[in-house]
């Protein structure tokens, strides 16, 4: 299931991000691939020590947890602090891969070890705006078919962790995005599917009909299977 969200960042966040970003450095973006992804990354990531990460982090965080369309595409279980990621010049391109299962949470305790989190959802949030730069579309591949992906700034697209996906090359100027990944309450994507397609019929018949007694009684039959899926 992939998901399209527009305006997750307004637009006070969206220059903030976009001014921290500008005074950042950039390190190599391989830092967080996996053995078969790093063959094929080529882009460039702020650095897990950079001092705006967090400011960075946190809006992502605080937009997100605003985001209802967000919270029924992902049921988020748990969110790995996000990552963000430049794509200009020889550095320009991720070719096809497929997101690793477990990723490391950062444990900033001293001696003591990070725990793991499952790797369901991943999501991008786009920082650029289309027309700044050329190529970088993100490419996901389902049963369907390949869906291409180039969405305005502040916007976010959500998809199964385990697809196959690739970042084409930018051939001008810069694609600045924030990638994340999230461990769902439900674990399995077609479950995940239908609670999301009964919750936008839901919002649809109340939006037409109010709350009918046949609707509040479709609502608790989505929370029970909720219920009965979900994972902590």
């Amino acid at each position: 299931m992939l998901v399209t969200i527009d305006n997750v960042l307004n637009a006070e966040e969206l220059a903030t991000v976009r001014r921290l970003l500008a005074q950042t450095d950039w390190d190599n973006g391989r830092v967080t691939a996996g053995a078969q992804a790093a063959v094929v990354k080529n882009n460039q990531q702020v650095a897990d020590n950079a001092p705006a990460l967090p400011m960075l982090r946190e809006i992502v965080l605080n937009a997100l947890q605003r985001t209802p369309l967000f919270f029924t595409a992902a049921l988020p279980l748990q969110i790995l602090p996000p990552f963000f990621n430049r794509y200009a010049e020889s550095t320009n391109a991720y070719g096809f891969h497929t997101d690793a299962a477990m990723r490391l949470v950062p444990n900033r305790a001293p001696n003591r070890a990070g725990t793991y989190l499952r790797a369901d959802v991943s999501a991008t949030l786009f920082i650029s705006e289309p027309e700044e730069y050329d190529g970088g579309v993100l490419t996901i591949a389902d049963t369907f078919g390949n869906h291409g992906v180039k969405l305005k700034a502040g916007s976010l697209v959500v998809y199964p962790s385990t697809s196959i996906h690739a970042v084409s090359p930018v051939t001008r100027g810069e694609r600045l995005a924030c990638f994340m990944f999230i461990q769902s309450m439900v674990r399995d994507a077609g479950k995940r599917r239908l609670l999301y397609d009964m919750d936008m019929a839901l919002l649809q018949l109340r939006e037409t009909l109010g709350e009918t007694e046949p609707i509040v009684q479709l609502t608790g039959t989505y929370h029970n299977l909720l219920r009965q899926w979900a994972e902590n």
